[in-house]
């Protein structure tokens, strides 16, 4: 099976792990690999087909940090200024060593795949696939739940995230106007095939998410603290609770890791992606949650969306209006897996036609749709899902099957067969 241009390249060779043997192979692939791109390069497939580790990295630190970036000097009003500083540190960095660890199984489940001659041309691979195929069908129906349910309610906060960000430029129509208005725009994800072609997105969203974190940071540092500011947090455990499970849901994109990695031609690189684009992350996310909090203090406890203290201007409508765009991406990266699950339902899934394949999406744009019209709100979501779900599936499922499927000798002893530097070579 050899990578074609927008498709991944095998994870093993059919011959067997001999180290010399396999980093020359790996090597000549890779070389053989970049010619084919280069030879077949034209300006659509430079926006469309993405697949490298710049890709992945984009898209990663892309989808990590959307709406939540704006709630995060909320949560610090409720931490405190020192727990909030340290539970995003701690939060991130071992969110980023569970990703590993998912890494670490997908790669040990499409290897045990490709040896039995299977193809993934036209399929595409989810968590909860890896884990059946690893752990057996219960853990299936358990990866399937929370990470369905997750990205369900992920869609739904940023649908209603946009009608309230809009509210802040043109308050003429209602929150459920703007969220009927979005919610119409947000449904044409379904013509994106998958994340192959968020190349040019993941791009402009994080710019834009870079842009209003250093917005933030700034204007609340040129505004300045408010008279009589009082940093009085934490005051309540049930408050403090809130504010760290916000934090907690900051990064937990890994429901949408496994398609990120099988979007890549080579998905062995995939290894400190994530941990790479999480640092990234804390130069966004630490340093205007740190200045907002310093500047409003206590006003933040009423209100959670950073916009409505900082000053209306130019500079914040233009941060109102990128922070829109992005949530609609942010929307695709969530919705996109469901997308997946829903065309295996049907059996629609490796229908080439993009026409018929955005008409079968559509169920599950409406229900989530429905969900974000009756719940105009978003702050005690983001908390519930936090707690309830990001828990599970970047915490405790991954870490969980990462025991459970090398627990006996023999499987350590295969997992380590792949030597040192060709490990090394992988990453680098």
């Amino acid at each position: 099976m050899q990578p074609q241009k927008g498709e991944e390249g095998p994870i093993v060779s059919s011959s067997s792990y001999n180290e010399t043997e396999n980093g020359r192979e790996e090597s000549t692939k890779e070389v053989t690999h970049e010619h084919d791109h280069d030879a077949g390069f034209n300006f659509k497939s430079f926006l469309w087909h993405g697949g490298s580790v710049y890709d992945a990295w984009f898209s990663c630190a892309s989808n990590q940090v959307a709406q939540v970036l704006l709630t995060l000097p909320y949560s610090f009003s409720q931490l405190g200024m020192l727990s909030g500083i340290v539970f995003q540190v701690f939060y991130g960095l071992i969110g980023s060593w569970t990703a590993y660890l998912i890494s670490v199984l997908y790669v040990e489940f499409r290897s045990r795949k490709e040896k039995e001659n299977v193809n993934f041309k036209n399929h595409v691979i989810q968590w909860f696939e890896v884990l059946e195929g690893l752990l057996g069908p219960y853990w299936k129906a358990i990866g399937l739940a929370f990470n369905c349910t997750f990205l369900l309610f992920g869609s739904v906060i940023q649908l209603i995230a946009c009608a309230s960000n809009i509210y802040y430029i043109n308050d003429h129509l209602d929150k459920r106007t703007w969220t009927y208005i979005f919610g119409a725009c947000c449904a044409t994800t379904v013509f994106v095939p998958s994340f192959h072609n968020y190349r040019l997105w993941s791009f402009l969203g994080l710019g834009m998410t870079t842009y209003t974190a250093w917005y933030m940071t700034i204007a609340a540092v040129v505004h300045g603290q408010v008279e009589n500011v009082s940093h009085t947090a934490p005051t309540k455990m049930v408050l403090y609770f809130t504010g760290a499970t916000n934090i907690l849901y900051t990064f937990g994109g890994h429901a949408v890791t496994v398609e990120i990695m099988h979007a890549m031609w080579k998905p062995q690189k995939f290894k400190s992606i994530y941990l790479l684009a999480t640092l990234y992350v804390f130069t966004l996310t630490l340093p205007s949650s740190i200045a907002v909090y310093w500047a409003f203090g206590d006003q933040l406890l009423n209100h959670s969306n950073a916009f409505s203290l900082l000053p209306k201007n130019g500079w914040r409508d233009a941060a109102v209006i990128l922070m829109l765009i992005h949530q609609f991406i942010t929307f695709g990266f969530a919705c996109t897996p469901l997308y997946f699950v829903w065309e295996k339902v049907i059996g629609m899934h490796d229908t080439k036609s993009i026409c018929l394949r955005a008409l079968a999406r559509l169920p599950v744009v409406v229900p989530i749709w429905f969900l974000a019209i009756i719940f105009p709100f978003f702050g005690p979501i983001n908390s519930a899902v936090g707690a309830l779900l990001v828990s599970f599936t970047v915490y405790i499922i991954p870490a969980l099957a990462h025991m459970l499927t090398y627990r006996k000798a023999s499987a350590r002893q295969v997992k380590c067969l792949l030597p040192a530097f060709t490990y090394l070579h992988l990453v680098v």
